[in-house]
């Protein structure tokens, strides 16, 4: 039985805490030796099989041309604001610029809009090389596959535009695809400004700075050993440059969150005068049971993305549920050794600690010294008591609130976030407005066409013709004809920028109309693809995929739940309050990213569609963790229903019981998440916005309103179990209480069962 196991388990750690900390230590150091020698780096394909883009891009490697390789661009603007390209002593300044930039590592070629200047000045014009009015110029670096690059690559670009900025009369700005993937993510800055904020959010809530601690080193050490697991999976595959940024938010979240409730229960053992082997055994039999199903549940909502059949999407989700799983293994492994190492400390709060409290009590001196959650605060029973004597009219009220947060939603547009929703203060976004300005907005996405004649002439001059009569495409760049296969690539520049939804219609229109026209009904193919298509084919696909993905995923979280709790209503009604949760998560974020209402208060300085796969991305996350609060609150309800067979009287004392450590725990995975909401990159922002919108949402509204208020009007209802169904079912529920805890035993299963 797991009690009995986990039980056991955290005995003989606490007993033996340096052979298992040795062992972590061990498991740590092991993980980073692997990835430093067998890990990669992470990669983006942003694309899945059956799409057209990704047809075009068989095509386009199939032909040579390099275009499949990585690129970047120089964007330069003379520093005098009377010179202009045409002037020579400035055109050979960009000429220098040039030679350098060919003479990098790993560079396989670049434009050249000063020889372009040299033989004719429209012709740089029109190949989009320098502006009309000869005050921007673009040098095109072409690189190799991401996979025989590294940050190296990015390094020494980056250093050769400081030294030419100081000795050549230009302004030099850069971005393109070399820096999306090498230019690293803020998860650093972050995840330190996440810890500081959890740890003073325990040291609050514990009034210890050793209880404050120990999640945040359990923290630590799962979060090493998961990201470095992370990288040695990305030796193997391509892992998504997302999923380590992702992984290190849920795992912190989730790891001090399932810390948190282990070491809440051990220092009520410690109180109730148990010695710390057999509080941390004890800790781990109960609370480390709801952990261990709610690091399934989140574990099985994130694998779910699998349904949406996107490749980088899956792989991500595998990447983060490893952090995940590590999280879980330490809290029943690696927490109980800590509070072996610890004993009886943490049972007495700091002296900082206790004048904290008291001082926030305003009883200074007076007030009662007792271990975090040991015993419910009267506040939290008089509101649930409250809630309980008016649930009607609270039900109806929160659920108002939620599904009003929620309305924005269809409002929602994905879309391709580009570099125009950057800082100012990067040089992706300088570049990106030189170009737009320069050229055009849809300059900084173009499309590339790719298209197979299959032996007739005429085709590409039709095609080629049709595309650049089309009203969404400014200009179309000069063919490239591979003379071995015979492949035509034609990249295309439309009018609108690459995060408008006016060049997701333009594409939509080359396919269904402009192309099939040009190419008739002949043998000859040609799909659209370029980082623009790619997104907006992956977009499409996971809202296709959407429905049956959320199909998935309540199928799975409602039979967990069923097996936890033996009800079928409780299952039920966690699944539709989660939903509430998340859907007002989307719609804050549809109202800050897309209505830019508030976005100035993370640093967002433009709105922006929505990063396509991070709805479903999002749901899975959200699904899971609100899930967690969900069994460690109803696991105490449960418990106390099994004692005392009174539904009013388990709901008061088990959510009063559970809400200060649900509320700390809400408090540090906000914090975490908030902390990566300020970073630079628009994607990690809306990651971090609606992870801490939801969970703030779920841990108040949800939690401490809509639980004890629909649990109340259900009543005896909500244990209720066919009973077939009852008889179908394996036993082992999750029930907390300690009778069950010390034996291993099965807890007494109450008349929940409709005979």
């Amino acid at each position: 039985m797991l009690s009995k196991a986990l039980l056991r388990l955290g005995a003989s750690a606490a007993r033996h805490p340096w052979r298992v900390i040795a062992a972590w230590l061990i498991a740590a150091t092991l993980a980073v030796l692997a990835a430093v020698a067998f890990g990669g780096r992470t990669a983006d394909s942003m694309t899945a099989p059956g799409l057209d883009s990704r047809r075009a891009a068989e095509l386009i490697e199939r032909a040579g041309t390099g275009q499949e390789g990585m690129t970047a661009q120089v964007v330069v603007t003379p520093r005098d604001d009377g010179a202009t390209f045409f002037d020579d002593d400035v055109r050979a300044a960009l000429t220098r610029l040039r030679a350098e930039v060919q003479r990098l590592p790993h560079v396989l070629g670049t434009s050249d809009p000063a020889g372009a200047l040299g033989a004719g000045g429209d012709t740089a014009v029109r190949g989009g090389l320098v502006s009309a009015d000869g005050r921007i110029a673009v040098v095109r670096v072409q690189y190799p596959d991401q996979s025989r690059l590294s940050a190296e690559d990015l390094d020494a670009l980056v250093d050769l535009g400081d030294r030419l900025r100081a000795e050549l009369p230009l302004h030099i700005e850069m971005g393109g695809g070399l820096f999306y993937a090498f230019s690293g993510s803020d998860g650093g800055a972050s995840e330190l400004i996440g810890l500081l904020a959890a740890a003073a959010i325990l040291f609050l809530a514990f009034g210890s700075l050793v209880a404050a601690a120990l999640p945040i080193g359990m923290a630590v050490f799962g979060l090493t050993v998961g990201v470095a697991t992370m990288t040695v999976v990305a030796g193997v595959t391509d892992v998504p440059t997302f999923a380590p940024v992702l992984g290190s938010m849920v795992g912190l979240g989730v790891g001090i969150d399932y810390a948190l409730f282990v070491l809440a229960r051990h220092r009520e053992y410690l109180a109730r005068g148990l010695d710390p082997h057999a509080a941390a055994g004890r800790a781990v039999a109960t609370a480390g049971r709801p952990v261990v199903f709610a690091g399934g549940t989140v574990v099985v909502s994130i694998l779910g993305l699998a349904v949406a059949n996107v490749p980088f999407m899956t792989v991500g989700g595998v990447a983060v549920s490893i952090v995940v799983l590590t999280m879980v293994l330490a809290s029943v492994t690696l927490l109980p050794a800590f509070l072996g190492a610890a004993g009886p400390r943490l049972g007495r709060a700091s002296r900082i600690g206790r004048a904290l409290r008291a001082g926030r009590s305003g009883r200074l001196g007076r007030r009662r010294d007792t271990a975090a959650g040991a015993v419910p605060a009267a506040g939290w029973r008089r509101w649930i008591g409250h809630v309980g004597r008016h649930p009607v009219a609270y039900a109806v009220g929160a659920a108002a609130l939620l599904l009003t947060a929620t309305l924005p939603v269809l409002g929602l547009r994905v879309g391709l976030p580009d570099d125009g929703s950057l800082p100012q203060s990067r040089t992706e976004r300088r570049a990106y407005d030189l170009v737009a300005e320069g050229f055009g907005p849809g300059t900084n996405g173009p499309l590339v066409i790719a298209a197979d004649p299959a032996g007739d002439p005429g085709v590409v001059d039709r095609l080629v013709a049709t595309v650049a009569a089309d009203p969404g495409i400014a200009s179309v760049a000069p063919t490239h004809i591979d003379g071995a296969t015979g492949v035509a690539t034609v990249v295309v520049f439309p009018t609108t920028s690459p995060q408008d939804k006016a060049t997701a219609d333009t594409i939509a229109r080359l396919r269904t109309e402009v192309l099939p026209t040009a190419i008739g009904h002949g043998p000859a193919r040609a799909h659209v693809g370029g980082a623009a298509a790619s997104l907006s084919d992956v977009g499409r696909r996971t809202s296709e995929r959407l429905p049956a993905f959320v199909a998935a995923v309540l199928a799975l979280s409602f039979l967990l739940l069923m097996l936890v709790f033996r009800s079928v209503v409780v299952p039920l009604k966690a699944v539709l309050l989660n939903l509430l949760s998340i859907g007002a998560a989307y719609g804050v974020m549809v109202a800050v990213f897309q209505w830019g209402w508030g976005g100035a208060l993370i640093g967002l300085e433009a709105t922006v569609p929505i990063v396509s796969f991070i709805p479903m991305f999002l749901f899975a996350i959200l699904f899971g963790l609100s899930m967690d609060y969900e069994v460690f609150l109803l696991s105490r309800v449960r418990e106390e229903y099994v004692r005392t067979g009174d539904n009013g009287t388990a709901i008061v004392e088990g959510v009063a019981g559970t809400a200060r450590i649900i509320t700390s725990a809400a408090l540090i995975m906000v914090a975490v998440f908030l902390s990566f909401a300020v970073a630079d990159d628009p994607s990690t922002k809306m990651f971090g916005l609606g992870l801490a919108t939801a969970i703030f949402i779920d841990a108040t509204v949800v939690r401490m309103v809509l639980v004890p208020a629909t649990m109340t009007l259900l009543g005896r209802t909500n244990w209720w179990l066919p009973k077939w169904l009852d008889r179908m079912l394996p036993r082992g529920p999750v029930g907390t209480d300690d009778p069950d805890a010390e034996s291993g035993g099965e807890a007494p299963h109450p008349r929940l069962v409709d005979r």
